[in-house]
């Protein structure tokens, strides 16, 4: 199944950890319709104009979440989320664009290091029902926690 163009179900769904453990991991109703609106609105968009673009996480059913320690209110549950890079740019870069350019609910610039292109990953989210908070942020690890900051900061 295709959730766009260029991205499929397959993609978005697939985890080590669900297969390892045997946990479906397919989203279903409302999740796979929010799944569908952030590749239409966001993903697809990305890869247009930056080439192939990568998945890193994307859906997480309740129980894969659980087993792999996520938040309960986790995006990335309800469909609305996917972590992104696009080879060959920089994360930063990648993350800026979808600021500047693409309606979007949430993005994370997170673990990146300046000078290292590739470090880290932009976590991007949309809902679909057009809430979007146009949250902009970077993750970084500060004395051994997930510290967050307003903006993209590199």
């Amino acid at each position: 199944m295709r959730l766009s163009k260029n991205f499929t179900m397959a993609e978005f769904t697939k985890s080590q950890t669900a297969e390892r453990k045997g946990i479906d991991n397919t989203p279903q109703g409302e999740h796979l319709d929010a799944a569908k609106a952030l590749f239409e609105n966001v993903v697809q968009k990305v890869r247009e104009h930056f080439g192939v673009t990568v998945i890193n996480s994307g859906y997480r059913s309740p129980a894969l979440n659980e087993a792999v320690g996520g938040s309960s209110k986790s995006q990335h549950c309800k469909g609305e989320a996917a972590d992104i890079e696009c080879p060959g740019t920089a994360n930063a870069d990648v993350a800026n664009w979808i600021v500047d350019n693409l309606d979007f609910d949430q993005v994370i610039l997170e673990f990146y290091t300046p000078g290292i292109p590739d470090s880290g990953w932009v976590h991007v989210s949309y809902k679909a029902d057009g809430s979007n908070r146009k949250s902009i942020l970077t993750a970084k690890r500060v004395d051994g926690k997930t510290v967050y900051e307003n903006g993209i900061n590199i």
